[in-house]
């Protein structure tokens, strides 16, 4: 059986106890650290699947173990705080967290997206042999990597999978709770709509040419978004008929 592991950070015992209970009776393996150096040494100690951390902490913050540990691993992260407001957001995706979920939380909608969250980590998203290609964007699906021009961008898991969604549904317009359900397998319901909009600023910074005037990735006030159809057709190379 392969248990996933779990670095659970965060100093609020009520909390703690309730989550780890939680995880463990799914399945998981979790290590509590209640501090930045706790955390620190337990990274460096062991491998983990996931990290999950509290924001604020009694010698600093998730956000400093998530610029830590991002110089050298690409492990899943989620923050879990209690600021809802956006600039937070903005910040701990930034910094390259994977998801931010907001206190008071159900326990059923943190293990939903933690369970998500590992699918999408774990799995091959598109078959290989597939190159997408629009708008001076290409996605080589069987590598996982992705270029503006002669630049290759340095996509997080959701903001590459959003970008694959709408390379492979040109000039289509994809309703704002369609895109989650399908950024985070389902569970659409449990994610802040302004997370949505972050990535959508966070990877219009990286694929348009000037990110307060797209002309790439548009915006349907009121409905969703669409990617802009251009001249040179979307390239598919495969015989696997578009699905969203």
């Amino acid at each position: 059986m392969n248990e996933k592991k779990i670095l659970y950070v965060e100093d609020d015992l009520s909390l703690i106890e309730g989550l780890k209970y939680t995880l463990e009776k799914n399945g998981f393996l979790v290590d509590n650290a209640r501090t930045v150096m706790e955390a620190y040494q337990f990274f460096r100690a062991g491998r983990y699947d996931l990290l999950l951390l509290d924001v604020t902490l009694p010698d600093g913050t998730g956000f400093d173990i998530c610029k830590e540990v991002r110089k050298t691993s690409a492990v899943p992260i989620i923050f879990l705080t209690a600021s809802d407001e956006e600039i937070s957001i903005v910040k701990g995706l930034d910094m390259g967290g994977d998801d931010y979920i907001t206190k008071p939380f159900k326990l059923g909608e943190v293990l939903s997206r933690i369970n998500a969250l590992l699918r999408r980590s774990g799995q091959q998203f598109y078959k290989s042999d597939m190159i997408l290609e629009s708008n001076g964007i290409k996605i080589d699906l069987s590598e996982r990597r992705c270029w503006k021009g002669e630049t290759e961008l340095s996509l997080t898991l959701v903001e590459y999978k959003l970008l694959c969604l709408f390379l492979k549904n040109p000039g289509r317009l994809l309703p704002r709770e369609l895109i989650l359900d399908r950024l985070w397998d389902g569970n659409g319901s449990y994610v802040d709509d302004n997370t949505l909009s972050v990535y959508i600023r966070r990877l219009r910074r990286k694929i348009e040419d000037d990110p307060n005037s797209p002309t790439k990735l548009l915006t349907e006030i009121g409905f969703g978004y669409k990617w802009a159809v251009c001249k040179e057709f979307l390239s598919l190379q495969s015989t696997q008929t578009k699905k969203i």
